[in-house]
């Protein structure tokens, strides 16, 4: 699908290749919280998945856009990570505000989903 929908196979790649970054950050949280890898946890990578695929096409679709308008490449990235930063950081951050409780809870079922999707979020956006 990304593949259709940027039209060349490198801006899908790149697309794709966040979801380790988000991937690592995740396993650091479960690890630092003395959680394991359950099924519930793995639905959470699934999400996380979804969330940063959608922050990376956020950027790289501008970038690509600006591209067209015949920027530079060094300089189109610069202006989408310019504009398009504000978005996907309060994007991340409403996510994280709204499943800190559940994390927090002593429930060993949801947690560690909250858990693994708050901790793939700080370092997917970060690190991207």
């Amino acid at each position: 699908m990304l593949i259709l929908l940027f039209r060349t196979f490198k801006s899908a790649l790149i697309v794709l290749s966040v979801i380790p970054l988000g991937v690592v950050g995740a396993s650091i949280a479960l690890w630092l919280t003395g959680n394991t890898l359950s099924f519930v946890a793995v639905v959470g990578l699934i999400a996380l998945a979804g969330i940063e695929v959608k922050n990376t096409i956020l950027l790289v679709d501008f970038t690509n856009q600006l591209r067209e308008q015949g920027k530079t490449l060094e300089d189109a990235i610069r202006e989408a990570g310019k504009i398009r930063f504000l978005p996907i950081v309060l994007t991340s951050r409403t996510a994280i505000s709204r499943i800190l409780p559940i994390a927090v809870s002593t429930n060993p079922l949801i947690s560690p989903l909250a858990i693994l999707l708050i901790g793939g979020l700080i370092t997917s956006t970060l690190l991207s």
